[in-house]
């Protein structure tokens, strides 16, 4: 795929949506194809954060991990979403844990790449950072979601 399909390609999807055509171009340039198997680890909490990606067909979990047993849940996601936002705040250390539960395509997004045309270019960075933003949001309030409800006791207010 040559970066005017994958510029194409970004611009129909809802994360991406309302970027100029110079932003989606940098984007698709910035992003190459990953592939994972069913079980493999993307990303383990802790873990340097240096991309971000796209999730094509497939299904990736987002997970925190146990200090023993097996690790909590937080979300399912599928084609179309977005994984990862540590590659843009400091530490730069992923806070959550990423699975395939399926065999699955991804698009990778360069951290470092977009996030150094992020200073060059405020308007992009903001624009980026709102997007990420709401989705940090989302992602935590699954989080506290899940935590609630496998943590939460019997008759505990």
């Amino acid at each position: 795929m040559n970066d005017t399909d994958l510029s194409a390609q970004l611009s129909r999807q809802p994360f991406f949506s309302g970027l100029s055509q110079e932003a989606l171009e940098f984007l698709g340039k910035s992003a190459r194809p990953r592939q994972l198997q069913r079980g493999e680890v993307l990303f383990r909490q802790g873990d340097w954060a240096d991309a971000f990606y796209l999730v094509g067909n497939g299904e990736i979990l987002v997970e925190i991990p146990a200090i023993s047993g097996p690790a909590l849940e937080i979300q399912r996601l599928r084609e179309g979403q977005i994984l990862g936002w540590s590659w843009l705040i400091a530490p730069f250390k992923w806070t959550f844990q990423a699975r395939a539960e399926a065999d699955t395509d991804l698009l990778q997004f360069d951290g470092a790449a977009i996030l150094a045309h992020c200073e060059e270019d405020p308007e992009f960075g903001y624009a980026l950072l709102k997007r990420f933003s709401a989705l940090m949001s989302e992602r935590l309030e699954a989080a506290r979601r899940r935590m609630m409800d496998e943590w939460n006791p019997p008759g505990f207010a």
